[in-house]
């Protein structure tokens, strides 16, 4: 059963999500984060399809904390974008404030290439 604070997320998710929209030139960069990693991928919501994906897990060891560890993320997977073509995304943080490790993932994928 989900909780109070949960059901608050996706209420906002539902809110962003009816303006957030991707596609092929111009994909959705999604985020997730649970308790102990991050993740993110690039949607095509046209196709519906996952264009890219990349996550703390994938990444291997990482060392430092969970916010240092958002930015590599965010690097990696815009460096793995701009090597597959994509430069420009739109941005959907998934009903999250955006702080704290979402702020840094998005951070670290500006730092790698992205824009939005």
């Amino acid at each position: 059963m989900a909780t109070v604070k949960v059901n608050k997320r996706l209420k906002v998710k539902r809110r962003i999500r009816k303006n957030v929209f991707g596609t092929a030139s111009k994909p959705r960069l999604s985020v997730f984060r649970s308790n102990k990693q991050i993740y993110g991928q690039l949607i095509d919501d046209e196709a519906q399809k996952t264009l890219l994906a990349f996550s703390s897990q994938q990444a291997g060891e990482l060392s430092g904390t969970k916010v240092e560890q958002a930015f590599e993320v965010g690097k990696k997977l815009a460096e793995n974008a701009v090597s597959n073509g994509i430069e420009s995304v739109v941005f959907d943080r998934n009903g999250y404030i955006y702080h704290g490790r979402v702020k840094s993932f998005g951070d670290g994928a500006r730092e790698g290439g992205l824009k939005f």
